[in-house]
């Protein structure tokens, strides 16, 4: 089996549904289709088991994005874990052009797409800020989470090596996920847009205020573990205080003082003035 294709989903019947037929319709076909239920009410027991043996139904209680599709990897067999949320969808040949790509380059072990952008049914542009990037681009990650998880491609060695998605984030997952990857090794992109990211739905977690809660402490977790030289471990401590300081005004106005100080207290934790670790 060459790649294992992990859909998480809660909730998400009918966009489910077009996530599973785009996967189908890929030209590449020797995948493995494992859609993972996060404790859905909703009926999509009934529309995946409706696939018969081409999709690999599990089911578990609802535990949030990152313990979905950690369970997928669990029992996937494939060479290659590919992730799709099931909000989003593949263009037909999102897998062959990254399989052509692997096989092109043996020493890469994660690879990435460009996307279409859908908002609300009409299509956007991305902004400056959302760039892709190719190679060590560790630093450019800091921001925000320039990677959706349905565009990746990533060879099992280096899942194992990671442990895939840390389940204590209910949200950033995949921008915690990133971080730890891309400060060991290269993460390349693939120009083609090959998926389509679907947004603005109630149900969309990144929607939500304070998301910079969690990028936080994956900044946080960053500075503690992971091997980091010098210049980037500066520019980790600068996108923590940035981040933290945007927290702070925002529970402040909110008159939220104990959440204000609690970042405030990290701030004093991990002073600009440090350099190194």
């Amino acid at each position: 089996m060459t790649v294992s294709v992990i859909i998480p989903t809660y909730n998400r019947r009918e966009f489910l549904r077009e996530a599973i037929e785009s996967v189908l319709a890929q030209s590449f076909r020797d995948f493995e289709l494992i859609v993972v239920d996060d404790g859905s009410r909703d009926g999509t027991y009934e529309l995946v088991k409706g696939y018969g043996d081409r999709v690999l139904y599990l089911w578990q209680p609802n535990r949030g994005p990152a313990a979905a599709r950690n369970r997928g990897a669990e029992v996937a067999r494939g060479y290659y874990l590919a992730f799709l949320d099931s909000d989003d969808l593949w263009l037909p040949k999102k897998l062959e052009q990254q399989i052509s790509f692997m096989e092109a380059h043996p020493g890469a072990r994660i690879c990435y797409t460009d996307e279409i952008w859908i908002r609300r049914g009409r299509r956007v542009n991305p902004k400056k800020k959302h760039a892709k990037y190719s190679g060590w681009i560790y630093p450019r990650c800091l921001p925000l989470c320039i990677i959706s998880p349905s565009s990746v491609m990533i060879r099992r060695d280096l899942w194992e090596e990671v442990r895939g998605f840390d389940e204590d984030f209910p949200v950033c997952e995949d921008y915690e996920l990133w971080l730890r990857i891309a400060a060991r090794e290269p993460v390349y992109f693939i120009r083609e847009r090959l998926i389509v990211k679907r947004g603005g739905h109630d149900d969309q977690l990144s929607r939500r205020w304070g998301m910079d809660i969690w990028r936080v402490r994956a900044l946080v977790k960053a500075l503690q573990h992971l091997e980091l030289p010098p210049h980037w471990y500066r520019l980790t401590l600068e996108e923590l205080h940035r981040k933290s300081q945007i927290l702070i005004r925002g529970f402040r106005k909110r008159g939220k003082l104990e959440e204000a100080a609690y970042f405030e207290a990290i701030l004093a934790r991990y002073p600009l003035e440090t350099t190194s670790t």
